[in-house]
């Protein structure tokens, strides 16, 4: 039994409760690092760092399957309107596993009080959880409740609490042994607490031996005994009781995601939506950029953008006109969307992507044992071995650490090779010749930033890059 709240069929390719899985590629760094993603988790996690795990984990893990992406709005659109039950759901689920790792191990008779004690726990946990929820009405969330409700039933938790009180053994453990194959071999057979044949036998047979308790030893013996004969009883409930705290690990898990969702929510002050994943190209209106929105605490100027199919996106315009924070907002609305989340922005629509990569510039680092335009043609190498046909490049200001004629000569072969291989280029870039090359020589969507930090359809000029420069320099 799974709660397949992040999946439909329970069939994943990475354990959500996984926090720290050892396949997470080493370009995902930049892909935070560029997008700011850290702010996007702080605002999910509010302090916790097992939902800020969670978060990084499933928005490092994009979905393709747009089946899988409507399952995740479902259930986040029914979590959204019902708040204080995914609450409520979280801290269910967290207290049980909370309960599971505060109580303290041992091994034979230790581990089995151990693993009784957790399924006692679980039990009362299964209950809560069975009656809670009432309210829901996506349906793997009513799928859910609805198996909670007939495989966890009163009945059946009656008869999990007798076993365990059993499995206490409060009136003595009844063992029948018998001699192995080999020298010093005994096989135990531990008898249900109770059973009136065994009990009768024993009243009459004439075999006794008593622990006085005066030496020490005694104890140690007998101690060492019941440990021995309980073994495979302790290691059966263990199993058993591994598997209910895992139940509950996963929903905690999956939960988490969900719970770092609304907190996002609730922190974010412009317009959502749902996005369209069945789109065959990228529209959107009014899009924003989060992390300027939480670091500012104020509405963003949105953009629009429809690329029509073309495979390459090319924005230019003064410095500071909202062109690095465009490029984000498209990158953070991709990842957001293949996650399975709402996205910033009033309608947003694109496919899904195998791989969302990002090559932005990188201030002069004293440390670099090379030079800056070594260190741009490495990572643009490992952007290019991971990239694959229908994969998203976000390029800001690549190639920027040369001359201007060396930089169009560099950006330009790399972004057609990827363009003819498949890839949707954004890139943003001053680079004059670049831009005039790409407008000439390749069918794409070319944007500007205009006034008011909006890009908006133009063609490329120098004009604009000429201005900032004069206004960098003049201290404008």
């Amino acid at each position: 039994m799974r709660p397949l709240l992040l999946f439909p069929d329970g069939d994943l390719v990475r354990d959500p409760a996984d926090e720290h899985p050892a396949d997470e590629h080493p370009a995902d760094e930049h892909l935070v690092a560029d997008l700011r993603l850290d702010v996007v988790w702080d605002a999910m996690s509010r302090g916790d760092e097992h939902v800020r795990a969670i978060a990084r984990r499933v928005l490092l893990d994009p979905l393709r399957d747009t089946a899988v992406i409507d399952h995740r709005q479902s259930v986040l659109a029914d979590f959204l309107a019902h708040p204080a039950e995914l609450r409520a759901l979280h801290q269910l689920a967290d207290t049980a596993v909370r309960a599971e790792q505060a109580l303290p191990h041992g091994r034979g008779e230790g581990l089995l009080r151990r693993s009784v004690r957790v399924l006692e726990v679980a039990s009362d946990h299964l209950r809560a959880l069975r009656d809670s929820g009432g309210r829901f009405t996506a349906p793997p969330l009513v799928r859910l409740f609805a198996e909670l409700r007939e495989r966890v039933g009163e009945a059946y938790l009656g008869e999990v609490a007798a076993v365990l009180r059993g499995l206490r053994f409060e009136d003595g453990i009844v063992v029948g042994a018998r001699l192995g194959d080999g020298p010093g071999q005994v096989h135990y057979r531990v008898h249900e607490p109770g059973d009136a044949a065994v009990l009768k036998r024993l009243r009459k047979s004439v075999l006794r031996h008593r622990i006085t308790g005066h030496d020490e030893q005694d104890w140690g013996a007998m101690a060492a005994f019941r440990n021995e004969v309980l073994g495979d009883i302790a290691a059966a409930v263990t199993e058993s009781a591994a598997h209910v705290t895992g139940y509950f690990r996963v929903l905690r898990a999956e939960l988490s995601f969900y719970l770092g969702c609304l907190n996002l929510a609730e922190e974010l002050a412009g317009p959502t939506c749902w996005p369209d994943p069945d789109a065959a190209s990228v529209t959107a209106r009014g899009l924003w950029e989060p992390c300027l929105a939480l670091w500012s605490r104020e509405a963003v100027v949105g953009n629009d953008i429809a690329t029509d199919g073309l495979p390459l996106v090319v924005v230019t315009g003064a410095n500071r006109g909202g062109k690095s924070t465009f490029l984000r907002s498209l990158g953070l609305a991709q990842v957001m969307a293949q996650a399975g989340m709402f996205v910033c922005a009033e309608a947003f629509a694109a496919p899904p992507a195998p791989a969302v990569l990002t090559h932005f510039t990188r201030a002069e680092d004293r440390s670099m044992a090379s030079g800056r335009l070594d260190e741009e043609l490495g990572r643009m190498s490992a952007v290019v071995d991971r990239a694959r046909p229908g994969a998203l490049l976000l390029s800001n200001e690549s190639f920027a650490s040369t001359t201007d004629h060396e930089g169009a000569e560099i950006a330009e072969g790399v972004f057609g090779a990827l363009v003819d291989s498949g890839v949707r280029v954004v890139a943003v870039t001053h680079l004059h010749l670049l831009a005039e090359r790409l407008h000439r020589t390749r069918p794409g969507l070319f944007l500007v930033a205009g006034g008011g930090f909006r890009v908006v359809p133009g063609v490329p000029t120098p004009s604009a890059q000429a201005t900032a420069l004069y206004d960098e320099v003049m201290g404008r």
